[in-house]
C-alpha cells in the first residue's frame, strides 16, 4: 500500500513540473526527439544494408595528431620546426656573342660569351632548414641548398660573372670566377651544399647568445639578410660579396628590446671568429672547408635602430667589419714562383671588408609605404690564382701580347648600391585602394662596383679594378607569408670608356630580364 501512494505521488509531481515547462520549450523538445528518431532510421538502414562504421588505424591517429594542418612536428627531445624556400627563376638576356675582353684582332683574346646569354629556366635556390629547440637555453639549425649542385648559369644582375677577371675562349666555361664566384665552388672542388649547421647557446647570459658552427660572417645588412625576403629578384654585387659562410664562433649582444632575451633589440653587436681559408674576392669558398693558414679572421658588427614606431619611422644604421691574414701555407701555389730559398712559402697579406649601411621606412603619413635603403662597402685581398690581362695563350711572363701575375699582390675594389620602394599594402590610404593593388611592391635600385679586375699595364704583379654600374627596375607582387613573384629589369653598363691602345674592352649588350617565382616556408 505505501509503495503504491509512493508511485501515485511520483506521478503527481512530474505532471506538476512538465506542467510549468512552457509551451515553446516543449515545442523544441519534440523537434529534437523528431530529429533523433530520424537518424535512429538512418543507421537502422545502414545496417540493413551490411555497412559498419570505419575505425580510424592507430597510424592514422598518430598522423593526425603530430602533422596535421597547422600542425608543429614532434620529436622525442625538444621541438622542431621544418622550413624552406623554393626559387625557381626564367630569365632572358641581351644576346651578344662576344664577352668583355674580346679582342681577338688586337691582343688576341677569344671571350666569345656564348654561355652566358642564353634564355632559360633556373632552380636559383632549393633550400631545407631543420632548427631545433632542445631546451630554453640551446638550439640548433641545420640547412642545406641542393640547387648548388649545378653550374654553368650564368650571374645576375650582370652575366659577365660576379668578378671578371679573364677572357676565354669556350664561352666561358672555365673561367672559375664566372662559375665558381657565384654558386660557391673552390675551383676543381665539390659544390658547397651544406649551409648552416650551427649550435645557438642563449637565455645564459642575460642580454647575449652564443653561437658556433658554420653561417654568414657577420658583413653588412644586404648580405647577411634572409634570401627570401630581398627586395629584388638578386642581391647586389655587394651584397653577393657579402653572402658568405664560414666556420667559426661569434657572440652577440642585444639590448633595448622586448625584455633581456630578445635577440632583435634597437641596439645590437656582434663579435666573432672565422677560419677565413681562400680569398674574400671568391665568396662561397671559405664554408664547410678546412682552414689553410694559422691565422683567424675577426668579424666584428653593429647596428642601432634610434628610431622604431608606427608615427616617426624604422630607422636602422649599422657598420661591419671582418679582416686578418689570407695565404695559403704549402698549397695553392700556381700562382706563385717556384719555392726556393728566397721564398719558401706563398706570401700572406692582410685582407678586409668593411660595410656601412642605413635604413628608414617611412613611418604614419602619406608617405607610409615608402622605404629607402643604401649600403657601401669595400674588399682588400688578393685572388686565388694568377688573373690573366690580356694575352694570345702565352703564360710566359713578358709575352708579346699578354702579361701574366706571377707574384699576385692584394688589391681593393669598392662600390655599393641605393634602392627605393613602396610598398602598396603599407600605405595610409590602403583602405581607398583597389584590393588587387594592395600586393604590389615598385623598388628601383642603382649598384657600382669594381668587379673588373685586369692585369696593371705598368706592374703585372698588381691589379687594375674598373666599375661596373647596373640600374634595376623591379615589380613584386605578395601572396602570403614568403610567397611572391618578383619581376627584374636590369640594365648593365660596363667599363668600355677605360680601353685605350693596348686595352681595348668589348662593349658587351647584357641587360637582361628575370622573373622570380618563390614559395617560402
Amino acid at each position: 500500500m505505501k509503495q503504491a501512494l509512493f508511485a501515485v505521488v511520483l506521478i503527481f509531481g512530474s505532471i506538476q513540473q512538465a506542467a510549468e515547462i512552457p509551451v515553446a520549450e516543449w515545442e523544441i523538445i519534440k523537434q529534437k526527439l523528431v530529429e533523433v528518431d530520424r537518424l535512429k532510421e538512418q543507421v537502422e538502414s545502414l545496417r540493413a544494408k551490411g555497412a559498419e562504421p570505419a575505425a580510424l588505424s592507430t597510424v592514422d591517429a598518430a598522423m593526425d595528431s603530430k602533422y596535421g594542418p597547422n600542425a608543429t612536428p614532434t620529436t622525442k627531445t625538444g621541438k622542431l620546426a621544418v622550413g624552406g624556400l623554393i626559387q625557381i627563376w626564367y630569365y632572358t638576356i641581351q644576346r651578344d656573342n662576344r664577352g668583355f675582353f674580346s679582342d681577338p684582332n688586337g691582343n688576341g683574346i677569344a671571350d666569345n660569351n656564348l654561355a652566358n646569354d642564353n634564355n632559360s629556366f633556373r632552380i636559383r635556390r632549393a633550400e631545407l632548414k631543420l632548427s631545433m629547440d632542445i631546451n630554453e637555453c640551446i638550439s640548433s639549425s641545420l640547412m642545406i641548398e641542393v640547387a648548388r649542385e649545378v653550374g654553368g648559369f650564368p650571374a645576375f644582375p650582370s652575366n659577365q660573372g660576379l668578378f671578371k677577371k679573364t677572357g676565354t675562349a669556350n664561352g666561358g666555361l672555365s673561367t672559375s670566377s664566372t662559375v665558381a664566384g657565384q654558386i660557391g665552388n673552390v675551383a676543381g672542388g665539390p659544390p658547397r651544399i651544406l649551409q648552416d649547421p650551427y649550435i645557438n647557446f642563449h637565455n645564459i647570459i642575460p642580454y647575449h647568445d652564443i653561437q658556433i658552427g658554420q653561417f654568414k660572417q657577420w658583413v653588412g645588412e644586404e648580405g647577411t639578410r634572409s634570401t627570401a625576403e630581398l627586395d629584388f629578384v638578386e642581391r647586389s654585387i655587394l651584397g653577393l660579396c657579402a653572402d658568405n659562410r664560414d666556420l667559426g664562433a661569434v657572440i652577440h649582444g642585444s639590448w633595448w628590446g622586448k625584455d633581456t632575451n630578445d635577440r632583435d633589440g634597437r641596439f645590437q653587436y656582434w663579435a666573432g671568429i672565422f677560419n677565413a681559408a681562400g680569398s674574400f674576392y671568391n665568396p662561397g669558398n671559405e664554408q664547410n672547408r678546412s682552414d689553410n693558414n694559422q691565422s683567424k679572421d675577426f668579424n666584428g658588427r653593429i647596428l642601432v635602430r634610434p628610431l622604431w614606431g608606427d608615427c616617426v619611422g624604422k630607422l636602422e644604421i649599422g657598420a661591419s667589419y671582418i679582416g686578418g691574414t689570407h695565404g695559403a701555407q704549402n698549397i695553392d701555389v700556381s700562382g706563385y714562383p717556384a719555392v726556393t730559398a728566397a721564398t719558401p712559402i706563398p706570401p700572406q697579406n692582410y685582407a678586409y671588408k668593411a660595410n656601412v649601411w642605413a635604413i628608414y621606412k617611412f613611418g604614419n603619413g602619406f608617405v607610409k609605404g615608402l622605404w629607402l635603403n643604401g649600403e657601401w662597402g669595400a674588399i682588400r685581398d688578393k685572388q686565388e690564382g694568377s688573373v690573366i690581362a690580356f694575352g694570345n695563350g702565352n703564360l710566359g711572363v713578358g709575352g708579346a701580347k699578354g702579361l701574366t701575375q706571377t707574384a699576385l699582390q692584394p688589391f681593393t675594389s669598392q662600390g655599393g648600391f641605393a634602392a627605393a620602394g613602396y610598398r602598396f599594402g603599407d600605405a595610409s590610404w590602403v583602405e581607398c585602394m583597389p584590393c588587387w593593388l594592395k600586393s604590389f611592391e615598385i623598388a628601383g635600385r642603382y649598384e657600382q662596383f669594381q668587379n673588373i679586375e685586369t692585369t696593371n699595364l705598368g706592374n703585372p704583379n698588381r691589379t687594375s679594378v674598373f666599375n661596373t654600374k647596373i640600374g634595376t627596375a623591379g615589380l613584386n607582387y605578395f601572396f602570403s607569408g614568403g610567397t611572391k613573384i618578383q619581376a627584374n629589369y636590369n640594365i648593365v653598363e660596363l667599363p668600355t670608356g677605360k680601353s685605350n691602345g693596348a686595352r681595348n674592352f668589348h662593349d658587351t649588350q647584357n641587360n637582361n630580364f628575370v622573373i622570380n617565382f618563390q614559395v617560402a616556408f
